[in-house]
């Protein structure tokens, strides 16, 4: 019997998907297991397999579509089966596929018509009209002013209003509408004179004080009329063209709900420590020395076995909140955080206490050239116990990441600083140059109190300022 086939749950965190590719075309026979399209989620492009056989009778997503968790995406059955019941139903659950998200466009907004021309197509024109011969030569506008409404400002291909920065800023203090103004700029841009041109050109505003009131102002008017002018600049929302709205793709929605819920949600704080990074340096130089053109080792490579084997001697911080009780692991999986374009993805060295330097080195190249392909499977970015975040490399010395629930911890890892230290010895303090990195540790309160934090530091430190043991 035909049924509906909906869109599972491809990683942990994911609430929707864009279907990127079908590998099966409608009429193909599947079998459990077979993989049958590749689904964009919040972490990587997943393979989506499907678990039952038969034939798929109808294909409900197009390529390129986002769709819901469960979301109804394909239909599978015999061959020959009626299916329209089916497609029917699909069709009003709703909520699955959406067009792809479109690209940022500027907004474009309807054009005010000049006053005189708001004025000519009221039935009050034709009853102004002979009032306005009994005016006084005083009262009439300059001849310039009779001539038609300049043309209106260029935009550019994406719809920004072509102006100098003098110029907008002229025009707010003025209150002249740039829309309204025929550049004479290079490449119709607005520039000064052309808003001060149109300024001296404008009619008299019913508000404008005549000359004698401008008279009769007191003395401290002006600075009074000054100040409410940057006030008003102050006040003014950005002009059309001055920004764009990016689509957020899914990691980025999914990153920017779990970090907020991790902040308000686990009771954040932090512990600092800064050591000696000379004899970890060193240790690097004498592997790599070593190793030749067989790989190298980094940095992050030996903090994730030192992190690792932190865990080993202080295993009550290898443990994750679990509402009314504490879930202690007996192995030590690591996340390593990569950053991507579009956000940060946090593939998983598993059991990183007992495997070798060499190896985890070879493993994280490994996952993260394929987390920067969005090539790693669902298994590969979920089940971390604790997670190392390293910007060191980008000459950040310090700094507070936040924790990836449910996990108790992360490790922040700041670059290698020179600085003055003091050095001790039986024949003297000598001051000499050292080399010192800082890591912050933060913790899940639930999980990891001030002294078990500073006792898991303390042997994490260890490790670093005796990195032979890290080889053990």
């Amino acid at each position: 019997m035909a049924q509906i086939i909906g869109l599972p749950k491809l990683s942990p965190t994911m609430e929707e998907g864009v279907l990127l590719k079908w590998t099966k075309k409608e009429g193909d026979k599947v079998s459990p297991g077979d993989l049958i399209a590749e689904v964009e989620t919040d972490k990587a492009n997943m393979d989506f397999n499907i678990e039952d056989d038969g034939v798929l009778l109808k294909l409900l997503v197009k390529e390129g579509e986002t769709v819901k968790l469960g979301a109804p995406v394909a239909i599978l059955g015999k061959a020959g089966e009626d299916v329209s019941a089916l497609i029917a139903e699909a069709g009003k659950q709703g909520g699955g596929a959406t067009a792809p998200a479109p690209k940022a466009e500027a907004k474009t907004e309807t054009k005010p018509q000049p006053p005189e021309t708001a004025k000519a197509k009221g039935p009050e024109a034709s009853a102004s009209a002979p009032a306005a011969k009994k005016e006084t030569p005083a009262q009439q506008a300059p001849a310039r002013s009779a001539a038609p409404p300049p043309a209106p400002a260029p935009r550019s291909g994406n719809g920004k209003l072509l102006a100098s920065p003098l110029a907008k800023t002229l025009a707010i203090e003025l209150g002249i509408d740039l829309r309204t103004i025929e550049g004479s700029g290079p490449g119709g841009r607005i520039i000064e004179r052309d808003v001060k041109a149109a300024a001296e050109g404008a009619p008299n505003q019913e508000a404008a004080p005549t000359e004698q009131a401008q008279h009769a102002q007191p003395a401290e008017a002006k600075p009074t009329q000054a100040l409410a002018v940057r006030q008003a600049r102050q006040m003014t929302p950005d002009a059309e063209g001055d920004y764009e709205d990016v689509p957020a793709s899914n990691m980025r929605k999914t990153i920017a709900a779990r970090l907020t819920e991790a902040k308000r949600d686990v009771p954040h704080f932090y512990l600092m420590r800064t050591f000696d990074a000379a004899p970890m340096l060193g240790f690097r130089a004498r592997l790599n020395e070593l190793l030749g053109d067989k790989g190298k080792v980094s940095v992050n490579d030996l903090i994730i076995k030192a992190v690792a084997l932190a865990m080993r001697r202080v295993p009550e911080c290898n443990a994750q909140w679990h509402g009314d009780a504490i879930r202690r692991f007996h192995r030590v999986h690591i996340g390593v955080a990569v950053a991507l374009d579009e956000g940060l993805v946090t593939p998983v060295v598993r059991d990183a206490d007992q495997k070798g330097i060499g190896s985890i080195a070879a493993e994280v190249r490994d996952l993260a050239d394929r987390a920067k392909h969005k090539k790693l499977k669902g298994h590969e970015i979920q089940g971390s116990t604790f997670s190392v975040s390293n910007l060191g490399m980008m000459n950040i010395e310090r700094f507070t990441a936040i924790i990836n629930p449910p996990e108790g911890g992360i490790l922040a890892i700041g670059t290698v600083v020179e600085t003055p230290v003091v050095r001790r010895s039986d024949s003297g303090d000598q001051i000499v140059v050292g080399k010192r990195m800082t890591v912050t540790m933060s913790c899940d309160h639930r999980v990891i109190d001030g002294a078990l934090g500073a006792k898991w530091l303390a042997a994490f430190v260890d490790l670093i300022e005796h990195p032979e043991s890290l080889a053990l």
